[in-house]
C-alpha cells in the first residue's frame, strides 16, 4: 500500500520540524507552516502501528474545503494546498487549549456521564440523561494542549486563572468555536449528517487570532447519519456514525484503552482497508462529490516535490 507515514523533507528556509500523532510541521523562516497529513491514525493519544491508505488526503481536502467555507466567521492560517496531502499557510502562536464543542452526550462524555460525574470541565450536566442525547444547547469542554501523552480536561475558569488564554481572548475563542460548530452543522445538515462534537484550535500573529490546524475532520468531529437517529435514540440502539470513534470501539473490544501495558491488537490488511474505506465514506458524504484517489507511483517523492515548490514561492 503505497502510505506515508513520515516525512524528513530538506526544505529551502527550514526553521523549525513538528511531528505530531499524524501531522508532520515545517516551519519556513519563522513565518510560514507547511503542514504534511501524513497517513498515520492515533486513538487514545497512541499512534497506532499501521497507515491508513488516502487518510491523509481526506483530511486535508476536508480540512482545505472547511476552512474555506469558514473564512466569513473566522480568519485562518490556510493560504495554499500545494499538494492533496498538504496545506500551508501562516505561522501563529497556539493557545495551548484546545476547544472542544459537544452538541450530544456521546463518546467520552457519555463514559464520563456514565461514571457518575455531572459536570464536565466545569460545565454541569443535569441528572437523567441517556448516551447519544441532544444538549439543550451546545457545550463547551476545552482540553489542554499536551506536547506528549494525554490532553487533560480543564474548565473555563482555570484556563485563565493559569494564564493559559486571557479573559478577553477567551471569550473571542468561545465566540468562534460556537459559530464554526453552528456552520459546520448547518452544512453536515444538508448532506445528512449530525456534527456531533468537534475540536477547533487557536492561534495568534501579530495580534490577531486564527483558525489553525483542521477542522471537520473525521479525526477531529464525529458525525451521526441523521436518518434513522431518533428511532435509534427511543430504542436504545447505537447510532450508525460517520468518525474516528469506531476505531476507538475496535481497540476497545480487543483490550485496548492507551493504557500502561496494554498492546494494540494486530491490524490486518482487512481492518487496515476498512478503516480507509471509513474514512473515504465521511469524505463522499460531508462534501457530497466522489472521492478521487490521486494515485502515485511514489506518494512521497510526489509529496516533497509539491512542498518543495510551494517552499520556493513563499516570501
Amino acid at each position: 500500500m503505497n502510505v506515508i507515514s513520515e516525512t524528513n523533507f530538506k526544505l529551502s528556509g527550514l526553521t523549525g520540524f513538528y511531528r505530531g500523532k499524524v501531522r508532520d510541521v515545517y516551519t519556513i523562516r519563522d513565518r510560514w507552516m507547511i503542514m504534511v497529513a501524513t497517513d498515520r491514525i492515533s486513538a487514545f493519544d497512541v499512534v497506532l502501528p499501521r497507515a491508513i491508505p488516502y487518510k491523509g488526503q481526506v483530511l486535508t481536502q476536508i480540512a482545505s474545503r472547511f476552512l474555506d467555507l469558514t473564512a466569513d466567521i473566522c480568519p485562518n492560517w490556510k493560504t495554499a494546498t500545494p499538494d492533496p496531502m498538504v496545506m500551508a499557510g501562516h505561522r501563529c502562536e497556539p493557545f495551548p487549549v484546545e476547544m472542544i464543542i459537544r452538541g450530544y452526550l456521546t463518546g467520552s462524555s457519555w463514559r464520563t456521564y456514565k461514571s457518575g460525574a455531572r459536570s464536565i470541565c466545569g460545565v454541569p450536566i443535569p441528572d437523567g440523561m441517556r448516551e447519544h442525547q441532544r444538549f439543550a444547547e451546545p457545550i463547551i469542554t476545552p482540553t489542554t494542549k499536551a506536547v506528549e501523552g494525554h490532553d487533560e480536561d480543564i474548565s473555563k475558569e482555570e484556563i485563565i486563572r493559569q494564564g493559559l488564554v486571557s479573559a478577553e481572548d477567551y471569550a473571542i475563542l468561545e465566540d468562534y468555536t460556537r459559530r464554526l460548530f453552528q456552520r459546520g452543522s448547518e452544512i453536515a445538515a444538508r448532506h445528512g449528517l449530525i456534527l456531533v462534537d468537534t475540536k477547533y484550535e487557536f492561534g495568534k500573529k501579530d495580534g490577531k487570532i486564527y483558525l489553525i490546524d483542521e477542522i471537520h475532520t473525521p479525526d477531529s468531529s464525529r458525525y451521526f447519519y441523521a436518518d434513522g437517529y431518533e428511532q435509534r435514540f427511543a430504542a436504545g440502539e447505537p447510532q450508525r456514525q460517520l468518525s474516528k470513534e469506531f476505531v476507538r470501539e475496535w481497540l476497545m473490544e480487543n483490550g485496548f484503552q492507551g493504557k500502561e501495558g496494554q498492546r494494540v491488537p494486530e491490524m490486518t490488511d482487512e481492518v487496515v482497508q476498512h478503516i480507509s474505506e471509513r474514512y473515504i465514506e465521511l469524505y463522499e458524504q460531508i462534501t457530497g462529490e466522489k472521492f478521487v484517489r490521486e494515485e502515485s507511483s511514489d506518494v512521497l517523492a510526489r509529496v516533497e516535490r509539491n512542498v518543495a515548490a510551494c517552499c520556493a514561492a513563499l516570501q
